[in-house]
């Protein structure tokens, strides 16, 4: 395994850095009435995941980079409860939901066994 020298060497950062782009293609095309409310809601809490990554992986310490990872767990659980609303609504079709929770789960595992490699 090669070393870790900054956050972009991270699996967990680059998939989650595709997902952004992913999510903010498909809610492009949201109605515009949710451009201030659900599209916002959204596209904040997928960029708050590799944010809080790439910020842990800045901290000095361990136990502040597992808070961050914490933190992009948070934003994760956010984000799929978002897309059951914007399901519901008819915004995204139950296509597009299974896809979206494939990689929300991937990225979940992710950062979840990041976590795990530095609890010591």
């Amino acid at each position: 395994m090669s070393e870790v020298k900054t956050h972009k060497d991270l699996l967990t950062w680059q998939r989650s850095i595709n997902f952004v782009v992913y999510v903010y293609e498909i809610t492009a095309s949201f109605p515009d009435n949710e451009k201030f409310g659900l599209t916002n809601q959204i596209r904040r809490s997928v960029v708050s995941i590799p944010s809080n990554v790439a910020e842990g992986a800045a901290r000095v310490s361990s136990k502040e980079f597992i808070h961050f990872l914490s933190i992009s767990l948070g934003s994760l659980a956010e984000l799929e409860t978002q897309f059951i609303i914007a399901n519901k609504l008819n915004y995204i079709p139950n296509s597009v939901l299974e896809t979206l929770d494939i990689e929300l789960s991937n990225i979940r595992k992710l950062i979840l066994g990041l976590k795990k490699s530095l609890i010591k």
